[in-house]
């Protein structure tokens, strides 16, 4: 595939960008490059070849989530600059 100098404008102005002249010939290489290593990648046989779904066959090992009191309510409360019974008191922030 044949990079353009339409074909960088055109993806320059998808990307919001704007390239000048040596730019776009920096660019005109990359791209060369890159779909020269795709073409390549075509050319591989993969018959009998299942898709990959994921990049490694390891599980996550989690342990299970065990309930345990570290602090008790009344202490959580206790250094709280305004609070009520069971609440911390915060400034309204919200209008409606």
């Amino acid at each position: 595939m044949e990079i353009t100098n339409d074909a960088i404008d055109k993806l320059a102005h998808l990307a919001r960008l704007e390239f000048n002249g040596a730019d776009k010939e920096s660019i005109k290489q990359d791209l060369t490059q890159i779909t020269a290593f795709c073409e390549k990648l075509n050319e591989i046989d993969t018959t009998g070849v299942e898709p990959l779904i994921y990049m490694s066959t390891e599980t996550n090992i989690l342990r299970d989530d065990i309930i345990v009191e570290e602090i008790t309510h009344a202490e959580a409360l206790k250094n709280a600059p305004k609070k009520d019974s069971d609440y911390f008191r915060v400034p309204k922030f919200l209008d409606k």
